[in-house]
């Protein structure tokens, strides 16, 4: 009983949020009431026990980084970072968007995406407030590309961060394995957005010429504040490059440079604290709640169990496994958060591999398996771009698409799908094409 509870509130929270019928994170606290309350997950659970509760680490990252970017955003970067970017593309509106594409997407393989789009949307809501443009274009193709860039490092991504702590992966490994399929992919998503947009894109020579004329460097509110905030923000990206190294959680990096930066820019924490996007904080602490529910029940593991006995994994080779692993990623995390997704794949995939592999003295031997790595890789791929396909995929879109609406460009589910998801089909064809040729022609 306790299973089909968990699961109505699962499906019923997300078709209203689907829906739009309510606000999301109205749904979301709802739901993670109802799963509190009725007992189907306890309070101990969903806050502090690893495998079903909120996951504190994205929760602080966010909160950190909202900081840092919010007391940056008042030194006025954003806006030359606008204008300098708009004078070098000539105010084209085309070449601007292939421009923030290309930087969100290099930003995303060394920052964490979430950081990223907390960079750029300010940015890109100005200077198409300047062009007197529908920012829908320029934010939908910067949340495709922040998913597709993150995809490439173990740093740019949560899922890769959790896949590479548990499986032991490295810096390079992921270098070396994925990067190579998200220059492919990114190549053909440049094409994309082209076509899609580019005709759509016009503004007059008058428009043009005013952005052309103004001296981005006027636009520095508080040089001092600054080079303040630059060189924390510095600090803590090199803090994240090296997380494995340090011992630190990301979160804990945040957190330490936001909490620096308060001090030593003398800014309010009353005001800054006040612009923060508390509502998607809440929203995602309400999902995990939901998610965190729904994997106790054993819904998703059910699924995946299907799943796996479906592919029938053998020791010498699991093609099929790590083709269904890729569509069946990215179908759910279109569906659901990839963050809660990837945290009940890693364990049920680790199973697989001590089913069905040689068991070898250190378990690093096995779950490391040269068969079994195509299958994490095509988790990774999967995961990440298939949180591309709906507004509550990955963090950088519910990010993205709060900031929009605070500025008053609500974007609404069916708009957004109705171009994400053949970008996120047409990813992962090509991700698919790539794991074949990679792993099994060659």
């Amino acid at each position: 009983m306790t299973f089909w509870i968990a699961t109505a509130i699962f499906l019923v929270s997300y078709g209203l949020i689907v829906s739009e019928r309510l606000d999301k994170t109205k749904v979301a606290l709802i739901g993670a009431g109802l799963m509190l309350i009725l007992k189907i997950i306890n309070q101990q659970e969903a806050f502090y026990e690893e495998k079903y509760s909120i996951d504190y680490n994205v929760i602080f990252l966010l909160i950190g980084m909202m900081i840092i970017v919010n007391i940056l955003g008042k030194t006025g970067i954003f806006q030359f970072l606008a204008i300098k970017s708009a004078k070098l593309a000539k105010g084209k509106p085309p070449v601007i968007l292939v421009f923030f594409a290309c930087i969100t997407a290099v930003l995303s393989a060394f920052l964490d995406n979430v950081t990223t789009v907390l960079l750029l949307v300010p940015v890109t809501l100005f200077i198409a407030d300047e062009l007197e443009l529908d920012p829908f274009p320029f934010l939908i193709s910067e949340i495709m590309a922040s998913n597709i860039g993150g995809t490439a490092t173990l740093i740019g991504d949560p899922p890769n961060i959790m896949i590479a702590s548990k499986v032991q992966l490295t810096f390079t490994d992921f270098i070396y394995h994925i990067t190579p399929a998200v220059f492919f992919i990114f190549a053909f998503f440049l094409i994309t957005i082209i076509l899609l947009f580019g005709k759509k894109l016009h503004v007059k020579a008058d428009i043009r010429q005013k952005i052309l004329f103004m001296d981005e460097s006027s636009l520095i509110k508080d040089y001092s504040l600054l080079k303040k905030s630059l060189s924390v923000l510095g600090v803590v990206i090199l803090g994240f490059i090296f997380h494995g190294i340090l011992h630190y959680e990301p979160a804990t990096i945040a957190l330490l440079g936001a909490a620096i930066l308060l001090v030593i820019s003398k800014e309010d924490p009353h005001h800054v604290l006040k612009e923060l996007e508390w509502p998607t904080i809440f929203f995602f602490i309400g999902l995990f709640i939901i998610v965190g529910g729904v994997i106790k029940v054993g819904l998703i593991t059910k699924l995946s169990e299907g799943l796996i006995a479906f592919t029938k994994p053998r020791a010498d080779n699991m093609f099929v496994t790590s083709i269904t692993t890729l569509w069946f990623s990215a179908v759910s995390s279109a569906a659901i958060d990839n963050i809660p997704f990837v945290a009940s794949m890693i364990p049920l995939i680790m199973n697989t591999a001590h089913a069905v592999l040689p068991q070898g003295t250190d378990i690093q031997s096995v779950i490391q398996h040269s068969t079994l790595m195509p299958v994490w890789w095509s988790l990774a791929l999967g995961a990440c771009l298939g949180g591309n396909g709906t507004p509550v995929g990955a963090s950088a879109n519910v990010i993205t698409l709060g900031l929009a609406k605070k500025a008053g460009y609500p974007i609404s589910f069916k708009k957004f799908i109705l171009y994400a998801i053949p970008i996120t089909i047409e990813t992962i064809i090509i991700s698919n094409l790539y794991i074949w040729i990679r792993y099994y022609i060659f």
